[in-house]
């Protein structure tokens, strides 16, 4: 686990601990003092701790102007136990929302497992952003995940599939993710016929 870093070919756009707005502002980082762990395995350092001890992320980017934020994340989402959603919502979805952030982009290939719980935060999450015309996306996520979570409803919150699955997000600029990710989801809309 500990050589799973987060993507860094973004670090010339945005760095999450030079953004006044972020929830990690000012936040430092080692290169090799490896003090987080999951389930007693150690992660890479530069992975932000948000509250879950078995959900970490990192904010990719942010364009604040375009109103939307790429985040990655690594581990276990459980709802269950640890309410990840919950903290997810409260300690860093929110403050990104008060910046006006409508759009997000959430990049799940590393994520784990997942366990449901309530659905109450993932809906207001989605009305926050629907509000405003915003939207909430989740790429590349695990069959198993994806089947997991549409199981338990988040789907209807969260823009999951497998037209979202395969965008190889790591060969383009923030600006063209964007566009990618919009341009599926409204061929999406118009094959459902909204």
């Amino acid at each position: 686990m500990q050589h799973i870093e987060p993507y860094y070919k973004w670090r010339d756009y945005y760095v999450a601990a030079e953004d006044k707005k972020s929830p990690f502002y000012k936040r430092e980082y080692s290169e090799f003092y490896y003090t987080n762990t999951i389930y007693n395995y150690y992660i890479h350092p530069q992975w932000d701790d948000f509250g879950s001890p078995t959900l970490y992320l990192k904010i990719l980017f942010v364009d604040y102007d375009q109103q939307f934020a790429i985040i990655e994340f690594l581990g276990e989402w459980n709802d269950c136990i640890e309410n990840d959603i919950m903290t997810l919502k409260r300690d860093v979805i929110d403050q990104l929302l008060r910046a006006g952030i409508i759009k997000f982009i959430l990049i799940g290939e590393n994520i784990l497992n997942f366990h449901a719980d309530y659905e109450c935060y993932y809906e207001e999450w989605y009305e926050n952003v629907t509000d405003e015309e915003g939207w909430v996306a989740m790429l590349n996520v695990r069959e198993h995940l994806l089947d997991e979570m549409q199981t338990a409803g988040i789907h209807l919150y969260i823009n999951m599939g497998q037209h979202l699955n395969d965008i190889a997000w790591r060969t383009l600029k923030p600006a063209h993710v964007l566009a990618t990710v919009e341009q599926q989801l409204n061929k999406s809309q118009r094959q459902l016929g909204t």
